[in-house]
């Protein structure tokens, strides 16, 4: 029988095809740099051009659509073979899904003049065609215990077309009902996802080190924490001005706070690559108590609060994935070395810049330090992970 390494191996193609996180996780790092540089000439007043969408519509599906469908793309193309034993995407498939992602791009970015039916259904066809493949797959393999992750794809799916019917009848989408949805749906992948690999890679990291305690395994109290935050994460996308949506939001932020403090994460500082991952989830719970306490009265942040959602649960969680699983399948050793501990910084400095821009809107400059973290951040994982990307996979030396 041929292995997935086997037929990695038989490709004899763009070793940059080989598998699917290679093109997608470069393409999203450097879509994440065009957007946010696009962004600072847009409220600079120094670029104005017809987009599908108005500009800060546009901003808002460019990352919270574009980007995160990309890098869900590279992981899952290259997660699901693990889970179902199946031979992963590789070749002109994975040039097909590429192609059509930039497809997406192009038509909801560039001043073409189509109608908003054709946006929307060009935009889809990318997650839609990633779903039916990967939702293959997962049945074929009968790994029912991932249908949750191709739910989640089905409702991300649903929401970005929830963001362009909004955007079509009423102009502006950024703060509507699908964006809010979308955003959700991430939160709960991130926190579902993250709970299994947070600890799993902490609980290898400090093994190998024999370092006691090693993270709590999962129990029903996992379970419950879980069942709270997608309550309040789907109570918050239909009602996120009540009082009682925002308690719950409160009460999932203390919930993913405590999940958080039973891996161990302070054990871990001594490696980037781990810490990160901790310090990704600690946004899940920041931005839980960030749109709780605005729906309560107790601060307003305006989109900043969901910026701690975004920027910091969503930006700096795939990058940390990005980075570590670019290092692992490319046969590097999992071990960051001070420039991606960089990118890991810059990217934290972003996301505060951007709170702190909610508190003091007079300071513009809050928001160009924000996006210039940001820029550096994924043009630097860009720069420093090319080449790894696009050589093959290292193979171990022989003794002897």
């Amino acid at each position: 029988m041929t292995t997935s390494a086997e037929q990695m191996r038989a490709w004899r193609g763009p070793v940059i095809l080989s598998q699917g996180y290679r093109p997608f996780f470069l393409l999203a790092a450097l879509w994440a740099v065009l957007v946010m540089g696009m962004w600072v000439l847009v409220i600079s007043g120094a670029l104005q051009w017809q987009a599908a969408f108005e500009p800060v519509t546009w901003h808002a599906h460019a990352l919270l659509f574009g980007y995160t469908t990309a890098v869900i793309a590279g992981f899952l193309m290259t997660a699901v073979p693990n889970w179902t034993g199946r031979f992963p995407i590789t070749g002109w498939p994975v040039a097909g899904l590429a192609a059509l992602w930039l497809t997406g791009r192009a038509v909801v970015t560039l001043p073409l003049g189509l109608p908003a039916l054709a946006v929307a259904v060009v935009d889809l066809a990318f997650p839609v065609v990633l779903a039916l493949a990967i939702g293959r797959e997962i049945v074929a393999g009968r790994n029912w215990r991932n249908l949750k992750v191709l739910g989640l794809l089905g409702l991300l799916i649903l929401a970005d077309g929830l963001f362009h019917w909004q955007a079509a009848h009423e102009g502006a989408a950024a703060a509507g009902f699908g964006a809010r949805l979308g955003l959700a749906v991430l939160v709960v992948l991130i926190a579902l996802i993250g709970g299994r690999v947070v600890p799993s890679f902490t609980r290898n990291w400090l093994a190998q080190r024999r370092v006691q305690p090693l993270p709590a395994a999962a129990d029903r109290l996992d379970d419950a924490c879980m069942a709270i935050t997608v309550a309040a994460a789907a109570s918050w996308a239909a009602l996120p001005d009540a009082a009682a949506i925002g308690g719950l939001c409160l009460l999932a932020g203390v919930a993913n706070l405590w999940r958080l403090a039973r891996w161990q994460g302070h054990r871990t500082l001594a490696e980037p690559l781990v810490w990160v991952l901790h310090a990704s989830f600690a946004f899940v719970a920041l931005g839980f108590f960030s749109v709780g306490a605005e729906a309560l009265g107790l601060m307003a942040l305006g989109p900043a609060s969901k910026h701690v959602w975004m920027a910091g649960a969503v930006g700096l969680m795939t990058l940390a994935v990005m980075s570590r699983a670019s290092l692992g399948h490319g046969g590097y050793p999992l071990a960051a070395g001070k420039g991606v501990a960089l990118l890991y910084a810059a990217l934290i400095c972003a996301v505060l810049a951007r709170v702190l821009a909610g508190f003091w809107p007079q300071l513009p400059w809050l928001l160009h330090i924000a996006a210039g973290g940001w820029i550096l951040a994924f043009g630097g994982f860009a720069l420093l992970f090319w080449p790894i990307l696009a050589r093959p996979k290292l193979q171990p030396r022989r003794a002897g």
